[in-house]
């Protein structure tokens, strides 16, 4: 190779490492807003939890949308590409070092590109599985429902299972002004339905919990006044995860009856589930017959919650 041009590929290869450099230390593999996913909780195995929701999300996204589309590693390179690897030989030590680094950086953005990608949630024994291109609620749903019905259980350390439709910044404004529009699907007039708020905090102490849940409460009534609060029988479910000071949101169907989305206790038989039938993933309005919980029980459980 010339001079000039060896000089030239050095000093590309040393921009990228610089622009690297600057990036926030764990930039897009932490919990922030704007993602989407699946918030899993476990009992104290954090590595064991992303390997079962690997291979849990992996069966159950392959028959929903089809196996995993990835280029192969000789189509990941570039013309150019290619020939700096042919001449790697030709290279010293000091641009060896910067092309690793323009590697890892390659590397970097195809797990971003990824179906299911871990990304730290910023909290202990919850593990976060940031998706593309599917809808969360939709899958988990599934795996609930599937799970439900043939009662066989497929993992050993992950409990709870909330599909992630949206995140945003876990400021009062911020969810106000976000919800605004995040909730229209399911309550904009002329849809109507019954819901409760559920909502739980971890490593924030600036969020109160009665407040969040009357200006929210107050948004899905702004969109349609036919929208109703049910404690008892909800046809949705608002779940609020506040992770330090990301706000994580969903609102999903069949929260009683698959279990508060446990999939520990959703194997468990039960006489009353043989007489219900989980909602349909296509009938976004159907509601589902469930056994109502009472209203002493929820309020026992918000008090055990602020506990």
């Amino acid at each position: 190779m010339a001079a000039p041009q060896l000089l030239a590929r050095k000093r590309r290869l040393k921009s990228q490492f610089l622009a690297r450099s600057k990036r926030p230390r764990g930039a897009g593999r932490q919990l922030e807003a704007g993602m989407r996913g699946i918030l899993i909780t476990c009992n104290m195995n954090e590595r064991k939890c992303v390997g079962e929701a690997y291979s849990l999300l992996g069966e159950y996204g392959d028959l929903l949308y089809g196996p995993e589309q990835l280029p192969e590693p000789a189509e990941r390179l570039s013309g150019s590409d290619r020939e700096e690897e042919e001449q790697e030989e030709e290279e010293d030590d000091a641009e060896a070092a910067l092309k690793k680094e323009v590697g890892q950086i390659r590397a970097s953005t195809e797990r971003r590109l990824r179906r299911f990608q871990s990304v730290e949630s910023g909290a202990n024994n919850v593990v976060f599985i940031r998706t593309q291109g599917i809808e969360p609620e939709n899958l988990v749903h599934h795996i609930l429902k599937d799970i439900h019905t043939t009662k066989k259980k497929k993992t050993r350390v992950i409990l709870r299972m909330l599909p992630i439709s949206g995140t945003c910044k876990a400021f009062l404004e911020d969810m106000k002004k976000y919800t605004e529009t995040f909730f229209e699907p399911w309550f904009k007039a002329p849809n109507k339905s019954t819901f409760q708020i559920v909502y739980k905090a971890r490593n924030n102490s600036h969020m109160n919990r009665e407040e969040v849940i009357k200006e929210l409460a107050g948004i899905v009534g702004s969109l349609n006044p036919e929208n109703k609060v049910d404690l008892n029988n909800p046809q949705y479910t608002v779940v609020v995860e506040i992770i330090k000071n990301v706000c994580c949101l969903s609102v999903v169907r069949d929260y009683v009856l698959f279990r508060k989305y446990n999939l520990q206790e959703v194997v468990k038989s039960n006489k009353e589930d043989m007489k219900q039938n989980p909602s349909n993933v296509s009938e976004e309005q159907n509601s589902t017959a469930v056994k109502p919980e009472t209203v002493e029980e929820n309020l026992k459980e918000v008090k055990q919650e602020q506990e």
